[in-house]
């Protein structure tokens, strides 16, 4: 079954952190929003690794991005004030936007992701 991959569930498994196992067992079936890509790209570079080396980690996965397109950006938009109190990124949404859009489960790490009642399936990794 297809899953969609947060930034969170994706640097589980380039840092090696706990989780990454449940994350590399759905990688030849997982999909990324392309905003997700860029905040993966994003937290490593700020941790020093340079950004050709963080695309090409993303890009070792196998992991295809979705490009962001304007259903999900409206979806995104929209989830801001329902989710409001877990204060998500616009990362974090697109993500979940993403995952209504195509009615498929996310990988998260995020455990604040629990509370959310938005119609779809949220498996944590830890």
């Amino acid at each position: 079954m297809t899953v969609v991959l947060d930034a969170s569930a994706i640097m589980a498994v380039i840092r090696r952190e706990q989780g990454r196992d449940r994350v590399i067992q759905s990688l030849k079936s997982a999909i990324a929003s392309s905003v997700s890509f860029a905040e993966v790209v994003g937290k490593l570079v700020v941790h020093g690794m340079p950004a050709g080396v963080a695309k090409a980690e993303f890009a070792s996965l196998g992991v295809p991005t979705v490009p962001f397109d304007d259903d999900q950006a409206f979806e995104a938009g929209a989830l801001r004030r329902r989710a409001r109190h877990l204060q998500l990124s616009l990362a974090d949404r697109a993500c979940l936007a993403l995952a209504r859009q195509r009615n498929l489960p996310v990988l998260t790490s995020d455990r604040r992701w629990s509370e959310l009642n938005i119609g779809i399936e949220i498996r944590q990794i830890r």
